[in-house]
């Protein structure tokens, strides 16, 4: 793992000496977190890499439609050069198109916390099975409530995460939050890379759903997956445990938010396009159109909070799920969702 967290680390420094810190991936703490805003593309991006997962990624190579475990590699939603999510189930499996490991992210902020949402993309959510279903593209992610404490990133409060349409909510260890409307489903695990502490996190073969590990976890071949600001890998096979993805932030200019009303990309309100084309459904139950949702249409379906409030109203979100002893501001100082 040697040469790739020397990768990591030199990207971490890159942002936070841009940022007037040491090059260092745990700055000093006279950075104090009321300097930094999210409305700074850096700033969003440092603060996106500090708190990103160890991300645990099973595989499955059953039949034809697994492409030999690489429909559950992650990537890009573009990941073959055009913004047509109709042709993502078609491409994934030609060569011409490798699959390098992307992690989509956004930052919003009150004056008391940060709320970082990751999204894990797939261009199959597949079956080898007669008795289920299928569609294409797929993306599933998670929320991460990071306190502003004074220090340069803050303290990592809770975590929810989406598995298809049910969220699951966890807290790190000696966290001091506790479960409200929404009970607490675990107790993250941490692990020491590049200098600092991550949470770690797994989805499923073919449907992709995702939990903290080890809730969901590797079973037979996976992927390991390490966040990155500039190195995107794609698995020399289906049971490599040390891959870079790239995180890419969901505001940036001509990016996933900027893109939300096209029609190409986005079948309906927060809904990648997807059809029929290229033999999805085939041998199974059948396959769902436009059934890929984006952050902003993300939704539990027994909780309080509407459709989308992971991300337009994490805030909110959070104040519902959990008893939080040192508050929650509610009004929003970054938020392009709303």
């Amino acid at each position: 793992m040697t040469i790739r967290t020397t990768i990591l680390g030199a990207s971490a420094a890159l942002f936070l000496f841009s940022l007037g810190c040491s090059a260092e991936v745990e700055p000093s703490v006279e950075r104090t977190s009321d300097a930094l805003s999210a409305s700074s593309s850096s700033v969003r991006a440092a603060l996106a890499l500090r708190w990103a997962p160890i991300h645990y990624q099973d595989v499955d190579q059953t039949g034809s439609h697994s492409l030999g475990g690489r429909a559950d590699y992650l990537t890009r939603y573009d990941f073959d050069g055009d913004l047509d999510a109709r042709n993502n189930w078609d491409h994934a499996g030609n060569s011409a198109f490798p699959l390098s490991a992307h992690a989509y992210y956004s930052v919003t902020e009150t004056d008391s916390h940060w709320f970082i949402v990751y999204l894990f993309f797939h261009p199959r959510d597949w079956s080898d099975s007669f008795t289920d279903g299928e569609h294409e593209n797929d993306a599933e992610g998670l929320l991460t409530t990071v306190r502003r404490d004074g220090s340069a990133y803050g303290v990592l409060e809770a975590m929810v995460t989406v598995a298809h349409n049910d969220f699951y909510s966890y807290l790190p260890p000696g966290g001091s939050w506790s479960a409200n409307a929404e009970t607490v489903d675990g107790t993250l695990q941490m692990v020491s890379f590049a200098g600092a502490v991550h949470p770690v996190t797994a989805q499923q073969a073919k449907g992709h759903g995702l939990k903290a590990r080890p809730q969901y976890d590797i079973v037979g071949d996976g992927i390991v997956y390490y966040p990155s600001l500039d190195n995107a890998q794609v698995p020399t096979g289906p049971n490599d445990r040390n891959v870079s993805y790239q995180l890419v932030d969901i505001f940036e200019p001509g990016g996933m938010w900027d893109q939300r009303n096209n029609p190409s990309l986005f079948g309906a309100w927060g809904s990648f396009a997807g059809d029929k084309s290229g033999g999805c459904g085939q041998g199974t139950v059948g396959c769902k159109l436009n059934a890929a949702h984006a952050p902003w249409a993300w939704d539990d379906q027994n909780d309080l909070p509407g459709p989308g409030a992971l991300a337009t109203d994490p805030a909110g979100l959070v104040n519902d799920y959990f008893r939080i002893p040192e508050g929650i501001r509610l009004t929003y100082t970054f938020n392009p969702y709303r």
